[in-house]
This record gives structure tokens, C-alpha cells and sequence, in this order.
């Protein structure tokens, strides 16, 4: 871009379309990838519609309160919303925000709705607090979820039902995994120090960066000495207490992160199963950039003819796909993507893989449950209906680190080191 005036109207600009897209029906990293943008312009593009996204509840309730109606142009709406998301939460001049979303405007050829734009944000900044305060009289503008969401965990989770909703809104931490095989976590804390990148410990390998960057600008992330992963992610590998010689399978790997974390843990027999054969390429370079090898196969856990060859396993890792309603905030777009009918269709393709995997584990054979959900009919619920339809499956206790509490349903939080995770529930299910 030739001047920061140029950049921040191309960024508004790019973010506005990418949020469109996602409203229209595709994911955030798709919709960012198909952007074309200068290097120095990317990363602006993408804060803007993340945050966007992330508070786009809060977003339109406000033009709503602004106009006598909505813009009949979506793409002049959208540029609303990334003007006021930069007004509301970020540190940039309003009037370079207001100027720039109005140029913004021009260049969608839009210029009939230039004044429009103008008028509205300015008539925001004199009556922000108003305003504000205003939109968060309403459940959608308050939290900034679709209203079916914010009513299921309501009833679900009670009073913490606040707290779940807005740890989903807030920027989640650069954490990463320590490759013990390759390094201690205290040496690897001590390389950073030396760099001056400040970062804190958390669970047993994790490390979360105080300032998020580049992972190509961390020490150690090229050779393997660390990979990025969630703190409560972290979790999944070691509850299947793998030793080394055992017979594993990942049945839904990708991209494989919980693949490469179970093969830092011990020398295993591991095989790493997923339905989507590109998406198995991430699983392969993961395993490569860490020192590690897999069998890879490409074919659908809940169909076992077509990829197991009647050896058992020793341990059986299913995480499982599912709403991902606790990681929204690493994926904001999810909370605008998911339809509440869409439960349904992951519980059943969740009972499925469980039903198809359970022959796969030998006798005496541990198989980990896992989500990233905090919806109960994919966790608890599931589980519990599987052990009635199975009488040879034990729940086994889960021994989590005391900053989890020892119950299986890991809930959104947003806090220090120990405290900062996404949501994930976990089961073990032994066979008798």
C-alpha cells in the first residue's frame, strides 16, 4: 500500500467481502485464502474480519439502532460492521476509520451510500455509550451468538453460562507443545528468554507465548522442538496413557496434531486415519517437520471394511467432528455457520464412528472420546447412550490436572496460563 490512509481502506475493504462470504456460507480460512492481498495488508484484513466476525452480533444490533432500516446493500452493511468492530475494539483514530470505511464505500462503487456511511458513523461516535449500552439490553447484541446458541448453554451450564459465552469472544493465546523428545520445556523456555519473547508454562509440555507472532519467528518451530496447540487440546494424548510397542489409532486425524502429540509420547505401532485425503497431508508434513512417521490412510472411520485389517487395537483415539462450539474463538465463524439443526447430523455421524471403531479395540483396549463442543447431546449424552447400547464398554476414570477438575467437559476460559484453554470434553471407554 502506498500510505497507512490506503492500507486501512483496502483492509476495511477485503474484510467487509471475507465476512460476506462467510455469511453466505464459507469458512473464515477459505474465504481469507481466496484474498488477494499485498504481504503488509494481510494481517490487517485478517483482524478486521476476525474481529468482526467475533462481535457481529453486538455489530448489527448497532446499525439497526442507527438506521430506520438496515442498508438494502450488503456490502455497504458489512462495511458498517468492520467500521464500527475498529470503533468499539480496536485503538484506531476514529476519524481515519470513519474517512477510510467511507472511501471504502466509493471503491465498492458504491458511491450513492457514502454519505449514508458517513452519517451513521459519526452519529455513532456521538452517541457511543448510548448506543453500547443500548445493544446490550439484547441477548444476540450482549454476546454476540446466534439467539438458539445463547439459549442452549443458558440452559445447560445456568449462571456460567455468561462466563462460557464471553471467553468464547475473547483472542485466544499463541500456545504451544513442547517435543520432549527433542527438547525440555524449561530449556525451551529458557531459548525463548534469550530471544526476548516472553511466554509462561502450562499443563505438563504447554507453553503459551505472552504476544502472539509469526510461528516461523519462533525458535525451535522449523526443527520441531514445538508445534501450536491448545492448552486443553493437549490434554487428549496423554489420557490414553500410551506406552511404547502399543498397537494406535487416530480415527479422525487431521490435521494431526493429537497424531504427532501421541507419537512424542512413546515408539508406537500409530496409524492415522481421516476421510479427507488432502487434509492427510497436514498430518504428514506435521509428522515430518517433528521426526516422526505414521501409517496414513485415507478412508471413513465409520466404515470399517474399507480400511482395518482385523488387527485390534490397543488404543483408539475418536476426536470426533462436531459443532466445535468450543473453539469459537480461535473460529468465530463457526458461531454464523452452524444452524442449530445441524446437531442433530453430528450426533448421528458421532455414534456412528463410536459404534464402527468399538470392534476395532482389543479386549482390555482404552478408546479416548473427544470434542471440541460443549454441547452436552454430542458429550455426555452421547456417551452415556453408548454405553447402553454396548455392555462391554467400562467409563474409566479421567485424571486431569487440578486446573481442569476431574470431570470430562473442559469448558471456554480466558485467563492466566493455567486458565486459558478452549472447550473440550473427554471419555474413556474401556473394553471389558
Amino acid at each position: 500500500m502506498s500510505s497507512e490512509r490506503g492500507a486501512m481502506e483496502f483492509a476495511q475493504r477485503k474484510a467487509a467481502r471475507v465476512v460476506q462470504q462467510v455469511l453466505s456460507g464459507s469458512t473464515l480460512p477459505s474465504a481469507l485464502a481466496g484474498t488477494a492481498a499485498p504481504i503488509g495488508a494481510r494481517a490487517l484484513v485478517q483482524e478486521l474480519a476476525y474481529g468482526t466476525l467475533r462481535f457481529l452480533g453486538e455489530l448489527r444490533g448497532i446499525v439497526a439502532l442507527l438506521a430506520d432500516r438496515p442498508p438494502a446493500d450488503p456490502d455497504v452493511g458489512a462495511i458498517l460492521w468492520v467500521a464500527l468492530y475498529q470503533l468499539i475494539h480496536t485503538r484506531g483514530p476514529a476519524h481515519a476509520v470513519v474517512d477510510n470505511a467511507v472511501q471504502a464505500t466509493a471503491k465498492l462503487r458504491r458511491s450513492s451510500a457514502r454519505g449514508l456511511v458517513n452519517a451513521l458513523l459519526r452519529g455513532f461516535l456521538r452517541r457511543r455509550d448510548e448506543l453500547v449500552a443500548a445493544v446490550a439490553r439484547e441477548p444476540e447484541g450482549r454476546f454476540s451468538y446466534p439467539r438458539w446458541w445463547i439459549e442452549r448453554v443458558a440452559k445447560e451450564y445456568g449462571d456460567r453460562y455468561v462466563e462460557i459465552l464471553d471467553a468464547g469472544n475473547t483472542r485466544p493465546p499463541l500456545c504451544l507443545r513442547v517435543n520432549r523428545r527433542r527438547i525440555t520445556r524449561d530449556d525451551y523456555l529458557a531459548q525463548l528468554a534469550d530471544v526476548g519473547i516472553a511466554a509462561s508454562p502450562t499443563g505438563a509440555v504447554g507453553v503459551i507465548i505472552d504476544k502472539p507472532r509469526p510461528v516461523d519467528a519462533l525458535p525451535g518451530f522449523a526443527d520441531g522442538r514445538v508445534s501450536v496447540q491448545d492448552a486443553g487440546a493437549q490434554l487428549a494424548a496423554p489420557l490414553l496413557e500410551v506406552r511404547d510397542g502399543m498397537r494406535v489409532l487416530d480415527a479422525c486425524a487431521a490435521p494431526g496434531g493429537k497424531t504427532a502429540h501421541l507419537a512424542e509420547l512413546a515408539t508406537l505401532d500409530l496409524t492415522a486415519l481421516d476421510a479427507d485425503r488432502e487434509r492427510l497431508d497436514r498430518v504428514a508434513e506435521n509428522l515430518s517437520r517433528l521426526g516422526f512417521e505414521a501409517r496414513l490412510v485415507a478412508a471413513d472411520a465409520a466404515n470399517l471394511e474399507s480400511w482395518w485389517d482385523g488387527r485390534p487395537f490397543e488404543r483408539i483415539l475418536a476426536d470426533v467432528p462436531c459443532t466445535a462450539s468450543g473453539v469459537v474463538r480461535r473460529h468465530p465463524d463457526i458461531k454464523w455457520l452452524r444452524r442449530e439443526s445441524d446437531l442433530a447430523g453430528f450426533v448421528a455421524q458421532q455414534r456412528s464412528i463410536l459404534d464402527a471403531l468399538w470392534p476395532a479395540l482389543g479386549s482390555g483396549g482404552v478408546l479416548l472420546y473427544s470434542t471440541c463442543s460443549v454441547f452436552g447431546e454430542e458429550n455426555a449424552q452421547q456417551v452415556g447412550s453408548f454405553l447402553e447400547r454396548h455392555r462391554d464398554a467400562t467409563l474409566l476414570p479421567l485424571h486431569l490436572p487440578p486446573c481442569c477438575g476431574a470431570v470430562a467437559q473442559l469448558l471456554p476460559a480466558a485467563g492466566a496460563a493455567e486458565h486459558n484453554h478452549d472447550g473440550f470434553f473427554y471419555a474413556r471407554l474401556q473394553k471389558s
